[in-house]
């Protein structure tokens, strides 16, 4: 028969007591939270939905206390094209839509090959400069600009990346040279870069580049700025491609020299599969920080699409419309990075089940 002391049985008792309490507490507080929620939703719900006001001549007509969704209806081309000419909107229309297409196609998993990647990459990227820029089959010439708003976020986005991760890939394979020279460059480059604020990088090369390069030599602002971009995501991407390369033991390229696997075969087959899976999860949250830091762009003169949401507001008839239009923005952003995100995930559990 089993006995307990006195003190013991009362600290048991008291302990007891005191976890019942504490639920007690808890399942109160939960409850007022759950609440208070739940009013803060109505509230949202009625601004955004039920007393929201879709169409107006200015926001002075928005009256019901809602919110003014009549903005984007009104002002909508200029947070998607910026300054784009206004009779040839078809064409960001359409290069926008075929990014975003190629994104949502890519979420089906028979098409995650690598020649079909490189291909869809590099088709959609020059049909999207095609358009943009026209003096082709007819279309006519569109200054860079005059280039805007979202159109002109997914352009930099494009060349940024496009550019970008041959760039990263390159420069960490410089980096594990046996040349000593040819590795202490590459990480010279990669810190330095590192190191340098991204304003600093684009007031650079877009506005002080044409005082020392004068006339033509300093190219279109645009590119440069873009370029810049690629260079700088380029190295950022090569730390993490090091960093799957250094996570790869040293078996798997021994076994790839025993199988009489010259070097660029070794890349191609053996490490840089392995290194960039490994990296994977690195590389997507790259690709989404890269999709928002576009809008740094504004600094330097350039008409993105949170410049050209300030610009779409910033009159007299909308000036009181600024909170719709941001959260329109925000929500663009959001269903983007979401996007990017998913197509991550997804492939992250394509290549687990293959490794399994």
């Amino acid at each position: 028969m089993l006995l307990k002391f006195p003190a013991i049985a009362r600290t048991e008792a008291s302990t007891s007591t005191r976890a019942d309490h504490f639920n007690g507490v808890s399942l109160v507080a939960t409850a007022a939270a759950a609440i208070v929620i739940a009013y803060l939703a109505w509230l949202a719900l009625r601004w955004a939905i039920l007393d929201a006001t879709w169409t107006a001549a200015s926001a002075n007509e928005c009256t019901s206390g809602g919110a003014c969704w009549a903005v984007l209806r009104a002002r909508y081309r200029i947070i998607l094209f910026g300054l784009y000419p206004y009779e040839e909107h078809w064409r960001p229309a359409v290069a926008c839509i075929l990014v975003v297409a190629a994104v949502l196609f890519l979420q089906w998993s028979k098409l995650w090959r690598l020649a079909t990647l490189l291909w869809a990459a590099a088709a959609v990227g020059i049909a999207f400069v095609l358009l943009m820029r026209g003096g082709l089959f007819g279309l006519p010439y569109v200054s860079t600009d005059r280039w805007g708003g979202f159109a002109l976020t997914l352009f930099l986005y494009l060349v940024g990346v496009l550019l970008g991760m041959p760039t990263g890939i390159a420069l960490a394979l410089m980096r594990r040279s046996p040349k000593g020279l040819l590795a202490g460059t590459a990480a010279f480059i990669v810190d330095a870069v590192r190191t340098l604020p991204m304003v600093m990088i684009l007031f650079t090369v877009g506005v002080l580049a044409p005082i020392v390069f004068p006339g033509s030599l300093s190219g279109d602002k645009l590119w440069r700025v873009a370029i810049a971009f690629a260079f700088v995501y380029g190295c950022y991407q090569s730390e993490i491609v090091r960093a799957g390369l250094q996570a790869i033991p040293r078996q798997q390229e021994e076994a790839a020299k025993a199988l009489a696997l010259n070097q660029y075969m070794r890349l191609r087959l053996v490490l840089l599969p392995q290194a960039l899976t490994n990296g994977l999860p690195a590389t997507v949250n790259l690709l989404v920080a890269t999709f928002k830091e576009t809008s740094i762009v504004a600094i330097i003169g350039f008409f993105d699409f949170t410049a050209s949401a300030q610009t779409a507001y910033g009159n007299a008839e909308w000036a009181n419309a600024y909170l719709e239009v941001y959260i329109f923005v925000g929500f663009v952003y959001f269903s983007c990075a979401t996007g990017l995100g998913s197509l991550g995930r997804r492939l992250e559990r394509r290549l687990r089940q293959g490794g399994a």
